[in-house]
């Protein structure tokens, strides 16, 4: 993704003023910068918050797979700047998460649709489910007032039938696979998909720059790709 961003930057009104990579200290360089993108490891996002905070700079994170506290305590430390933190920089990406809220309202648990979101990617991805997938759980989880323990990751066994709550979670991996979701609602007699399938890397980058050149003029605080996109509201 690094890579990726480098090669489109000047395309985006942008100067990648210094790449950082695994092993390099990245203070001096941030200090220098006007806005600090983040696709590193969930590792590394910690302290590169905290030197962003120290030295009052906007950020960028599009690193997954923070377990909750871990997340908890980057935001913590980045109250006081504006942040842009999204699992996809897609901008069809974010219309699919739109568009998974619209239906959901619709199809809620008193609908009788059953809804399940599948994920694909690449065999190096390291966290599953997708942080893309993780939102669009969210987004389902809160139309039908269901909590984590609703959410059923794959299945194995004898599960037994479908619980009336239960939102189905499946995460392939393979080949060089650059990211597929499908939000599926399952009703008797009729089946509704959402799909986003993404060829090209390129879309991620685009979308994480055009978050940087946004996000330098916001105020403090934490914002979605939704509202990158004026989706929100």
């Amino acid at each position: 993704m690094g890579q990726a961003i480098t090669n489109i930057a000047a395309d985006h009104n942008c100067e990648i003023t210094v790449p950082i990579d695994q092993g390099d200290d990245p203070e001096s360089g941030i200090l220098d910068c006007d806005v600090v993108i983040d696709f590193s490891l969930a590792d590394a996002t910690l302290e590169i918050a905290r030197i962003a905070a120290a030295t009052g700079k906007p950020m960028v994170i599009g690193t997954t797979g923070h377990d909750k506290s871990t997340k908890q305590k980057i935001l913590n430390i980045l109250a006081s700047n504006p942040v842009v933190w999204a699992g996809n920089f897609s901008s069809g990406v974010n219309l699919l998460f739109y568009l998974t809220q619209q239906a959901s309202r619709v199809l809620d648990r008193d609908s009788g649709f059953d809804p399940e979101v599948m994920e694909m990617h690449h065999r190096l991805k390291k966290d599953a489910p997708s942080g893309t997938a993780e939102r669009l759980l969210e987004i389902i989880k809160d139309s039908r007032k269901a909590n984590d323990a609703d959410v059923s990751h794959g299945r194995s066994g004898i599960p037994g039938e479908r619980q009336e709550n239960e939102i189905g979670s499946h995460a392939i991996r393979g080949g060089d696979i650059v990211g597929e979701h499908t939000v599926m609602f399952a009703g008797i007699g009729e089946r509704i998909e959402l799909t986003h399938r993404a060829t090209d890397r390129v879309i991620f980058a685009a979308g994480a720059l055009r978050a940087a050149n946004w996000v330098i003029t916001q105020k403090p605080g934490l914002y979605s790709m939704q509202d990158v996109l004026g989706l929100q509201g």
